[in-house]
């Protein structure tokens, strides 16, 4: 381990053992803290869901695909004594309601985030952000590089992985209109299924444990829930087909922004060699951390490594 990223990383932990840990607070705040938090922002691309608890600096966490803000429970629990947190759900995604007509590619969430930052009164915040979220917050610092002050990435597209091989057979369902049917119905009807090798779980964490029952609902019953909802969310994964990363290397080599990378490789739909790629790719590169055999959705078994590093990044 290179001697910066081996300071780096103690100094994380050390953050993180200064931070008093409630014994609820093991994975945060529970489905029915979640829904009884989660506010509505009425913006022309509909009515975006997001949570906002604590107070001080805002961190803006972007989540992955199917998943929603639910994600970062665990990491908003240990921030919001201290930072402000700010989660949205992704137009298609989660609760969020979209607007007759409006798009729910990447750059589109890029203009709802500015949107919705504008709504809140934020100027600057610092991006916690897994999965196409982690596209999403390369594309909004190259292009709103004023609102950005540090971006902590997990498990997400680069340049030359946008979309992953491993999301072909999720977009070409979604296209048919039968992706929701095939895989979220029987998990929902069957969560053992869901976290089997064959389901979310397999596929994306870790812990057999991981997705929860109340995890699945919060992620995948929305998803569900109405025809147009899958409507949606289909046109969501469709959107990802598009390298919306194409040729932003100059961009991310050029910005002055402070970039950390926490990378699981034991990831299956991203490849181990975006670690690599990371390594060199952000002008100040603050290093990449690799971790084991942690899977995409890691973020959500270790929210106190997330939390521990987005304190230390911050500080620096």
């Amino acid at each position: 381990m290179k001697r910066r990223t081996f300071l780096h990383t103690a100094a994380a932990f050390a953050t993180l053992g200064a931070m008093p840990m409630r014994h609820a607070a093991a994975q945060g705040m529970n489905a029915a803290a979640f829904h009884a938090a989660r506010r509505y922002a009425s913006l022309e691309c509909g009515r975006v869901a997001y949570i906002d608890r604590g107070e001080g600096a805002e961190v803006l966490m972007l989540h992955g695909f199917p998943l929603n803000s639910f994600q970062w429970r665990g990491v908003i629990e240990r921030l919001s004594p201290y930072r402000r947190c700010i989660a949205p759900d992704f137009l298609g995604l989660g609760y969020t309601e979209v607007a007759e007509g409006a798009s729910v590619a990447p750059d589109a969430q890029v203009a709802m985030l500015v949107a919705l930052l504008d709504k809140l009164a934020i100027r600057r915040v610092d991006i916690i952000a897994n999965d196409s979220g982690g596209a999403v917050a390369q594309m909004f610092m190259v292009r709103h590089p004023e609102r950005v002050r540090s971006v902590l990435l997990t498990n997400c597209d680069t340049e030359h992985d946008c979309p992953p091989p491993a999301l072909k057979p999720v977009i070409e369902m979604a296209r048919a209109g039968t992706f929701a049917d095939q895989w979220f119905v029987p998990w929902l009807a069957n969560k053992t299924l869901a976290r089997s090798a064959e389901g979310l779980g397999g596929m994306c964490y870790s812990d057999p444990a991981h997705p929860s029952d109340e995890a699945l609902e919060c992620y995948l019953g929305p998803l569900v829930s109405t025809p147009r909802r899958k409507t949606m969310m289909h046109a969501y994964a469709i959107a990802l087909e598009h390298n919306w990363l194409a040729d932003i290397g100059p961009a991310l080599k050029a910005s002055k922004i402070p970039v950390r990378v926490l990378w699981g490789m034991g990831d299956t739909i991203f490849a181990p060699s975006n670690a690599d790629y990371f390594e060199q790719a952000f002008g100040n590169s603050k290093g990449v951390l690799r971790l084991g055999q942690r899977k995409l959705f890691w973020p959500e078994e270790r929210p106190d490594l997330v939390a521990a590093e987005a304190m230390q990044l911050s500080a620096v």
